[in-house]
C-alpha cells in the first residue's frame, strides 16, 4: 500500500498536475443545480445504459419516488426526492410589487414565484387544496462522486486500481482491482460500493471513455433542464456563483454552495452542488475531510515508536550480556 504524503494538503490545486500530467486539458467537472432538477431520473437511466451498469431499485423502499435509495456499486447517480412542509421562496413571506414601491419592474418580476417555476401563493377565495396553495416542498437532487482534489480513495489503493486521470477525475480499473475494500470506508461521502457478484468496487468515472473523445457525460447529455452541467471547472464555478445570486435575489435565502470551494476539507470537488437547504438534508456531510488527512503524522509516531522500541530492545540485550 503507498500513499502520497506530500501530495495529500502541499500539492496543487490541480489534481492532474498533482498527478504527474505534465500536459494535460483543463479540469472538467459537473455543477448540479438542484433548484430545477425534476426528478425525472433520466440522468439515472443514461448513467445505466452507457456504462452497462447492472439494475436496481426494483423494489419499493418507503422513501417516498426514491427507488434507488443511495449511491452504489449499482448506483453511480442516485437523485433524491426529499419531502419538507415548507414552501419556496417568496411563498413563505410573498411580497408583490405594490407592497414594495421602490421595487423595479424587472426587480418585481425577478422576486415571482412563477420565474423559478413555484407556486404562486394562494389568492383569497381559492378552492382548498388548489396546487397555487401548496404546503409543502420536494427538494430533488442528483448525487454522484465528487471526484475530490485530494481523494483518500487513492491514498489507500493497494493495487493502483483507482488512478487520477488527465482531466483531474477519478477513475476505477475493476479489471485489477482484488476487492480488498479499502476505499469504501476512506471515501468521505459513501460514494464507492462493492458488488456482492465479483467483490470489486466500483463508482462514476465522469464517462471517462466519452471525455477522451470530445463528448459529455452521458448524465449530463441526458438532462432535460440542465440540471446537471458538464464543462470546464473554473467556468462551472464562476457560472454557479451567478446562479447562487440569481436564487438569493429571487427570495431562496436558504440557497447555498456545496463542494465548490478549493478551500474546503477536500480540497473541492470536481462535482459540486447548488442546495436550497442544509447539506444534512440531502445526506450530505457538512464538512467533509479527507479521511487519510491524518496519515503523515500517524506515520511519524508508528516510526518513533519503532525506533524507541528497537532502542530499548538493544538496551536490554546488551545490559543483559553483562
Amino acid at each position: 500500500m503507498t500513499f502520497d504524503l506530500d501530495r495529500l494538503f502541499t500539492g496543487p490545486e490541480d489534481p492532474a498536475t498533482a498527478g504527474g500530467y505534465r500536459d494535460h486539458p483543463k479540469r472538467v467537472g459537473f455543477f448540479t443545480d438542484t433548484s430545477i432538477c425534476i426528478g425525472c431520473k433520466a440522468c439515472e437511466v443514461a448513467c445505466k445504459e452507457w456504462n452497462a451498469v447492472p439494475e436496481d431499485g426494483l423494489i419499493f423502499t418507503g422513501m417516498s419516488y426514491d427507488n434507488t435509495a443511495g449511491l452504489s456499486a449499482d448506483t453511480w447517480r442516485h437523485v433524491a426526492f426529499i419531502e419538507q412542509p415548507r414552501r419556496l421562496g417568496h411563498q413563505e413571506a410573498w411580497l408583490s410589487p405594490a407592497d414594495v414601491p421602490e421595487q423595479t419592474a424587472a426587480a418585481a418580476r425577478t422576486r415571482d414565484p412563477a420565474s423559478l417555476g413555484m407556486p404562486a401563493p394562494a389568492s383569497p377565495g381559492a378552492p382548498p387544496g388548489e396546487a397555487r396553495d401548496m404546503d409543502f416542498r420536494w427538494l430533488m437532487a442528483s448525487d454522484v462522486c465528487k471526484h475530490c482534489t485530494h481523494a483518500a480513495c487513492l491514498d489507500v489503493c493497494p493495487t493502483g486500481s483507482l488512478f487520477r486521470t488527465e482531466f483531474g477525475t477519478v477513475v476505477v480499473q475493476e479489471d485489477i482491482c482484488n476487492g480488498c475494500g479499502y476505499c469504501v470506508p476512506a471515501c468521505p461521502f459513501g460514494v464507492i460500493g462493492k458488488r456482492e457478484d465479483d467483490g470489486r468496487a466500483y463508482k462514476c468515472t465522469l464517462c471517462y471513455d466519452r471525455l477522451g473523445v470530445g463528448q459529455e457525460p452521458a448524465c449530463a447529455k441526458s438532462c432535460p433542464t440542465d440540471s446537471i452541467q458538464f464543462g470546464e471547472l473554473d467556468e462551472l464555478r464562476d457560472r454557479a456563483a451567478r446562479r447562487l445570486d440569481q436564487l438569493r435575489d429571487a427570495g431562496m435565502a436558504s440557497a447555498r454552495l456545496y463542494g465548490h470551494d478549493p478551500g474546503d476539507g477536500v480540497g473541492g470537488s470536481g462535482a459540486f452542488f447548488l442546495l436550497l437547504d442544509e447539506p444534512e438534508v440531502y445526506g450530505l456531510p457538512p464538512d467533509p475531510v479527507v479521511t487519510t488527512r491524518d496519515l503523515p503524522s500517524m506515520w511519524k509516531h508508528v516510526g518513533l515508536a519503532a525506533v524507541t522500541l528497537l532502542a530499548g530492545i538493544v538496551m536490554v540485550t546488551l545490559g543483559g550480556g553483562r
